[in-house]
């Protein structure tokens, strides 16, 4: 089970779990032994996420997902397929919860006008050195 946050979960049952050759360490294991994993989301179809959650999801992993709307997350760290199983749902969570955290709008701020004129007291103070270093025609 994938908990998002206090009201929103993933049960296990979503998720899709593929094994395959890994590329990683293990030496002659790795052309043995499925230890790649990759789980598999079905976003767009789940009954767990709200319309506007599936949508910023969606929106904010739209190089992990595909047309369909199923969200892919593979790890190859581990040599074993229990440990990479369990890296990717761990990574998959994660993603979820970034995706759908609200981030606060950013007000902009205005300069005050005392440190407005600093700065171009400043630029003139130093257009004036410059001025002096110049040679008299």
């Amino acid at each position: 089970m994938i908990k998002i946050n206090k009201r929103t979960f993933i049960p296990g049952d979503e998720l899709i779990y593929r094994a395959s050759r890994s590329s990683g360490p293990g030496g002659q294991n790795v052309n043995k032994v499925n230890t790649r994993v990759t789980v598999l989301f079905d976003v767009a179809n789940t009954e767990y996420l709200s319309g506007e959650q599936k949508q910023r999801i969606l929106n904010h992993l739209a190089s992990r997902a595909s047309k369909e709307g199923v969200l892919r997350v593979i790890s190859q760290k581990h040599r074993t397929q229990k440990g990479n199983r369990a890296a990717a749902a761990e990574r998959l969570e994660e993603l979820l919860k970034e995706a759908l955290e609200v981030k606060p709008v950013r007000k902009k701020t205005k300069i005050p006008y005392q440190e407005k004129q600093r700065r171009l007291e400043g630029k003139k103070r130093r257009s004036i050195i410059k001025d002096l270093r110049k040679k008299i025609p």
